[in-house]
């Protein structure tokens, strides 16, 4: 039985905070920065008036009060209860944008709601170009990185995939703990037995806070008479990078991959590991124990060597799969689809720009003769 598997950072399938489709990444880093310094503010259980005065300059900076579906705000204040004795500040008037705003609460418990960072749909071009990616590569099992929710996962396999070739009778998503809706789903030709999540592993740094900043899903796959393991991965990103966070996250899956091995042979880690080939996090499950191996470097493959941007250096290598021994003998298989790249040279004709571009990354899969 052969079983395609595959890895696509996906970017979101329908909606994508507005800040990363600015140009300029010094204005995405001063807009990340700023969304930073007001969640911190806001989660103050009493806020002093400079902390007042911060909060209140953010919010008049980014119009984060607007509710204009056209010209959504780049950080938004959601108030689920605003009102003079229950909100953060009270919803300006529609009009001109007010130069003053008074902040009423007086900590994080006195009002109800949080910061968030707006969002735009993405062109439907693009969405189709990920659907295209997504078909071309043909996976059995495909796991999908960025992605909103599971209902927009489903919405997603039925409405984009299924209008060319039938969808995937199964797909599954937990929450993970980024606020910004970028979750690690899956979707399978193989029924989905169960999904172990490690949403509440501490940070060995501070055990008050979660290591993972997205998740390491287990999801356990249906195969004759034995089960098929993907522990899908999103590690902390380079941007305000972290690298002693990003190296204990792969310390971790090391171990919940040690652990997966007791109960299968079949255990496959995938994903978007956010570091380069020669970095300490891959290291680190590359000499897992038994080591893990990545199928890039297959005899089968012959492809570039990076998977993010023009994929031509291994510098731009952030998405693997890799493999335990047991089933590096059963590859039959190695690919990379980078035609969804608009950075590429080799793009689909219909990607014609960064905005109807499917991803940045490209899809890895490997056949596998289980």
């Amino acid at each position: 039985m052969v079983v395609r598997i595959a890895t696509f950072n996906t970017e979101n399938l329908f909606r994508r905070p507005s800040v990363f489709r600015l140009s300029d990444a010094a204005q995405r880093k001063q807009v990340l920065d700023d969304f930073d310094k007001l969640v911190a503010l806001l989660d103050k259980p009493a806020y002093t008036e400079p902390d007042k005065k911060e909060i209140a300059d953010i919010i008049l900076t980014y119009q984060a009060y607007s509710n204009d579906p056209d010209n959504p705000p780049l950080i938004r204040i959601n108030q689920n209860r605003p009102g003079k004795s229950s909100g953060l500040f009270d919803t300006p008037a529609p009009g001109p944008h007010p130069t003053e705003l008074q902040i009423r609460a007086g900590g994080r418990g006195a009002w109800a709601g949080w910061a968030e960072l707006g969002q735009d749909d993405l062109d439907m071009v693009a969405v189709k170009n990920t659907g295209r990616v997504v078909t071309e590569v043909d996976a059995d099992v495909l796991l999908v990185p960025e992605v909103e929710d599971r209902l927009t996962l489903e919405r997603f396999n039925q409405h984009v995939l299924g209008l060319g070739r039938e969808p995937y009778p199964f797909g599954l998503l937990i929450d993970g703990n980024d606020p910004r809706g970028i979750d690690i789903g899956i979707l399978s030709r193989l029924p989905i037995t169960s999904v172990r999540p490690h949403l509440f592993d501490p940070d060995p740094a501070d055990p008050t806070k979660p290591l993972f900043s997205r998740d390491c899903p287990e999801y356990e796959i249906q195969l004759d008479g034995e089960s098929l393991v993907i522990l899908g991965n999103h590690l902390k990103s380079k941007f305000n990078d972290d690298p002693e966070l990003r190296l204990a996250q792969a310390e971790r899956v090391a171990e919940i991959y040690r652990a997966a091995l007791k109960r299968t042979p079949n255990v496959v880690v995938a994903g978007d590991l956010n570091d380069f080939p020669d970095s300490k996090p891959v290291e680190a499950l590359l000499g897992a124990d038994p080591p893990l191996r990545d199928v890039m470097s297959h005899p089968s493959y012959q492809g570039d060597p990076g998977t993010h941007g023009t994929c031509h250096s291994k510098r731009d290598k952030l998405d693997y799969i890799l493999l335990p021994p047991d089933l590096w003998s059963k590859v039959q298989k190695v690919g990379l689809e980078t035609r969804g790249i608009f950075a590429h040279p080799n793009h689909f004709d219909s990607v014609k720009s960064k905005t109807d571009e499917a991803s940045d990354h490209a899809a890895l899969y490997v056949d596998l003769d289980l």
